[in-house]
């Protein structure tokens, strides 16, 4: 099976288990999508979950948080790894989007990532799931799912986008994104497949040797 093949197989088979994905992550509006996206790094959307709901109590816009203040955001996040920083930077960029945006998330992918502790996946992900523009954000998930199933060499994460972007036509970036990321934490772990366990790894690769590997998630 051909490379072509594969990317043709694996959009059948995720559809039909993702039809219409949902966003991992608690949000209300682009402003709090923006917000949980930037905690996300380092972090469980699962925790990042159980935490935003009280912090959006307090701000769901830009000049709300600010008002809300630093050490109050920090208060609501410090469960969370890097919280100190990430309070930090949610603090500023709600500055800086309520002066310089006018209180309104930029719909830019530029202008996106250059708001303190924005970096490309998060801004991606806004630009796909917020206002609908194509990207394809790659995260862990979708990293180690592409040098499985022999889609992209990419050494790092920006790299493996460029590949997926080359391989999948454009108006499916934003739900094979999406259908990925579940479809790697649910069957495709990084510790319960090695390229041999999972349906769809089996049926890509018959030829793979099969062998006895820990199926822990």
């Amino acid at each position: 099976m051909n490379k072509k093949q594969r990317a043709n197989l694996i959009m059948v088979r995720l559809s039909e288990k993702y039809a219409n994905p949902p966003i991992p992550l608690y949000h209300i509006n682009e402003f709090t999508l923006l917000i949980a996206v930037l905690l996300s790094a380092q972090s469980t959307d699962k925790k990042v979950n159980e935490l935003t709901p009280n912090l959006f109590k307090n701000g769901q816009t830009a000049k709300e948080l600010y008002d809300f203040g630093e050490q109050n955001i920090y208060n609501c996040i410090k469960q969370l790894g890097l919280a100190k920083t990430k309070s930090r930077n949610i603090y500023k960029l709600s500055e800086i989007i309520m002066i310089k945006h006018k209180n309104i998330v930029p719909k830019n992918i530029d202008a996106l990532e250059a708001l303190p502790g924005v970096g490309h996946k998060t801004a991606s992900v806004v630009m796909a799931q917020a206002f609908g523009v194509p990207t394809f954000p790659v995260d862990t998930h979708i990293h180690r799912l592409a040098q499985r199933w022999e889609l992209s060499k990419g050494k790092n994460v920006k790299e493996t986008e460029t590949d997926l972007k080359k391989i999948f036509p454009e108006k499916k970036w934003n739900i094979l994104h999406l259908q990925m990321i579940f479809y790697g934490r649910e069957y495709c772990t990084a510790r319960g497949c090695d390229g041999r366990v999972c349906e769809l790894c089996k049926e890509m690769f018959p030829l793979r040797r099969k062998s006895v590997i820990c199926t822990k998630a």
